[in-house]
């Protein structure tokens, strides 16, 4: 399904899929000629700011986001710097995190920045098209498939040789989550977990049938522990182990094996397929347990931007900002801090089998088809 935001970048489809298939400017290789990035704030490196319908709340245009980024300014990430797919591409040898594709209508240094792959991801989208809605307009999952299609229909061959050896990252499900809680949704937990994972096959075939081959995917977290879900829990007692919502983090156990089993069906009936498959509840569950020492962090139930219960208010300029932001698991109510992402990619990429199976990022840069 093509975006009507991306509808109006049919015309220069061709040149930017073109760009693509360029060498390399670096000195040193990146281990994929691309990365292409999809999904929710996780990733989200820009998208929304290009919304104009998209709410204040789901956009991360304003300061104090970008507090620690090259210029201090609000890009759109919803971080303090970089997030995951910024750290996740600077390991794999780029710069920098791919453009996100929505500023390409503007942006006058196209060829050049092309050259690195496309980031779709947009804040408040969910693997279900109907996620997303109280912001307004998000880019959903389906929508960001189709827009990453219609620019492979548009090149040629030799662009769709880079993307079959590019790499493709997909970080979301956390606001179906939120959503499906918050709604109170009829549907039985398994049969909302059995539509979401057919969705997001749906879209990852989607991809497969556009040329891609390298799939890096992250589960949803524990969702549960994320500070407006903790502050809800509080209100409620519905508490786990974590002092957690306990039917949020629920979700996310239940959902974990039917991704790993989704995945592996995948790549069995796709030739060509690789994957590697990122188990971010065990990650957390080591940084909550407090077993976790590289990164320090030390604040694990507030934010470093926000103020009352467990920092849970909006983060703009008119709340507190925390100065020691390594210390702190989370920038905002929902999101990690810049230091927080720089774990989780760190064990993406080169985890021994702990918490990436089958094969970590590294070595699925490394896969032929």
């Amino acid at each position: 399904m093509a975006s009507r935001d991306g509808a109006s970048c049919a015309l220069v489809a061709m040149c930017l899929l073109m760009q693509l298939a360029l060498p390399q400017a670096a000195t040193t290789e990146p281990l994929v000629p691309a990365m292409f990035v999809f999904g929710d704030s996780t990733v989200d490196v820009g998208n929304n700011n290009y919304l104009k319908n998209c709410s204040i709340d789901c956009k991360a245009d304003h300061p104090r986001y970008g507090v620690d980024y090259l210029d201090q300014a609000p890009t759109g990430r919803f971080s303090n710097g970089h997030n995951l797919a910024d750290q996740l591409a600077q390991l794999l040898g780029f710069a920098e995190s791919p453009p996100p594709f929505l500023s390409l209508r503007e942006e006058s240094r196209i060829p050049q920045m092309m050259s690195t792959g496309i980031n779709f991801a947009s804040g408040g989208s969910g693997i279900l098209d109907g996620t997303g809605q109280h912001c307004g307009v998000v880019l959903r999952m389906s929508e960001q498939v189709g827009n990453f299609s219609s620019l492979v229909k548009s090149a040629n061959q030799t662009a769709a040789d880079l993307v079959s050896k590019s790499l493709f990252f997909t970080s979301v499900g956390s606001n179906d989550f939120f959503e499906y809680l918050g709604a109170k949704d009829p549907r039985n937990a398994t049969e909302f977990l059995q539509h979401l994972v057919s969705s997001y096959s749906s879209n990852l075939k989607g991809l497969y049938a556009a040329g891609a081959r390298k799939f890096s995917v992250v589960s949803p977290s524990l969702v549960g522990c994320v500070l407006s879900q903790r502050l809800i829990a509080n209100q409620t007692n519905d508490l786990d182990r974590f002092n957690c919502l306990a039917p949020a983090n629920n979700l996310s156990y239940l959902l974990y094996p039917k991704i790993v089993s989704m995945l592996d069906d995948l790549s069995t009936q796709l030739p060509g397929m690789n994957y590697s498959l990122g188990d971010s509840i065990r990650m957390a569950e080591l940084v909550f347990n407090n077993t976790h020492t590289p990164d320090s962090f030390t604040v694990l139930d507030s934010a470093c931007c926000g103020e009352g219960d467990f920092g849970a208010s909006a983060c703009n300029v008119s709340v507190p900002l925390c100065k020691n932001r390594s210390s702190y698991l989370f920038f905002d109510r929902f999101h990690p801090t810049e230091n927080a992402s720089r774990f989780t990619a760190t064990e993406l990429f080169s985890d021994p089998g702990r918490f990436v199976h089958p094969i970590n990022v590294q070595q699925l840069a490394a896969s032929h088809p």
